[in-house]
């Protein structure tokens, strides 16, 4: 199995708000009361303007502001006949968070919690 991943994830209630703000942006919710918005082209462009990079200033900026109401993480996933990719970057109270680029510990940082018999919380709050 492939898929490929680029997508915003916070709580529901958090990212229910941060919708609000884009028009073009659809709230997928997830296990343990997350959410994910996908990223895609017409969200990019109404973040920051087609053309600019994912994490551009623009960018940063609002999800530094979103994350005064709750963490929020930018996340990117790839994988392909068994091989794969992903990076992460979580925002707190207005600032980034340090620390590794998993998905799975950015989904720990949003309160994510894995149960007995479950691969990771990638898989168990239904991103994967």
């Amino acid at each position: 199995m492939s898929y490929e991943l680029q997508a915003l994830i916070g709580t529901l209630e958090l990212l229910t708000v941060a919708a609000a703000e884009v028009p073009a942006a659809r709230v997928v919710p997830l296990a343990q009361g997350l959410a994910l918005i996908p990223l895609t082209p017409a969200v990019l462009a109404a973040l920051h303007g087609p053309g600019a990079g994912r994490l551009a200033d623009g960018f940063e900026l609002r999800l530094a502001a979103w994350s005064k109401a709750g963490p929020i993480a930018c996340v990117e996933a790839e994988h392909l006949g068994g091989t794969g990719t992903q990076r992460a970057a979580v925002w707190s109270d207005g600032r980034l968070v340090p620390g590794d680029s998993t998905v799975s510990r950015a989904l720990r940082l949003l309160g994510a919690r894995v149960e007995p018999g479950h691969e990771d919380e990638f898989t168990f709050v239904g991103v994967g």
